[in-house]
């Protein structure tokens, strides 16, 4: 009886050490987003890869902690010769479901690690891949998590991406930008080399630009001081046009 007694009392304590993130994707953009997800860490991915949020709509995912992974939204979809393809932020995977790949840049991301009971989650708006529309993390919580703050990247970088930057529609109108270090492939930009720690490797003229527009987001590697924010045991709103 004893042991059936410990062994129920270890399954308890293991039940209760779990956590379940939901995620509620919300498009609040005059225009459909396609947003794809991508799990990190070699684990699984979500239950899904990649679906059409139309603007007002709402959509859930969950991920059981422990998680890492990004999100992210493509923009100006459409299929041709049954090949599912987007201007912005594509998969390249020739579907709505990316299937395990990434964005290609430039693209606005939103990164998360979800920990388990107890233990913080860390999230960030990031810029490092360049920029193709906003987007915003808020954490659901109780008032005993009230301290929990929402990271967002509410500004239109693409009305002011410099030329060298700009990745441009049809109508001659800027609909992603470009990062620095995309751009131009300069060690400097792109943290790399000489410039691959936090000492070397600095704001640019260009990086400022970014942040500038969206004070809360990453806009080069290095900008983790203010860019990193952790909360523990959330939910999570991501919103696409905040």
């Amino acid at each position: 009886m004893a042991a059936i007694g410990l062994l129920t009392l270890l399954l308890a304590l293991l039940v209760s050490g779990t956590h379940q993130a939901t995620f509620t994707f919300k498009n609040n953009c005059g225009y459909t987003v396609w947003p794809g997800t991508l799990t990190g860490g070699g684990s699984s991915q979500l239950s899904s890869t990649g679906f059409k949020l139309s603007p007002g709509e709402s959509s859930s995912l969950e991920a059981q902690a422990p998680w890492s992974g990004r999100f992210w939204g493509r923009t100006i979809c459409s299929t041709t010769n049954n090949s599912f393809k987007c201007a912005t932020a594509d998969c390249a995977s020739g579907d709505i479901a990316c299937k395990g790949a990434g964005a290609i840049p430039p693209a606005t991301l939103v990164e998360f690690t979800i920990a388990t009971n107890g233990s913080l989650d860390f999230y960030d708006v990031s810029l490092v891949d360049g920029f193709n529309l906003p987007m915003s993390v808020t954490p659901q919580v109780g008032e005993t998590n009230s301290t929990c703050q929402s990271a967002s990247c509410p500004g239109d970088v693409n009305s002011i991406c410099p030329p060298e930057l700009s990745v441009n529609g049809a109508n001659g109108r800027a609909m992603a930008c470009k990062s620095a270090c995309e751009a131009f492939q300069d060690p400097k930009y792109c943290c790399s080399g000489n410039y691959g720690s936090p000492t070397t490797c600095k704001p640019t003229n260009y990086s400022m630009i970014f942040k500038k527009q969206c004070p809360q987001a990453y806009s080069y590697a290095y900008d983790d001081k203010t860019s990193t924010f952790t909360c523990t045991g959330a939910n999570y709103l991501i919103t696409f046009c905040p």
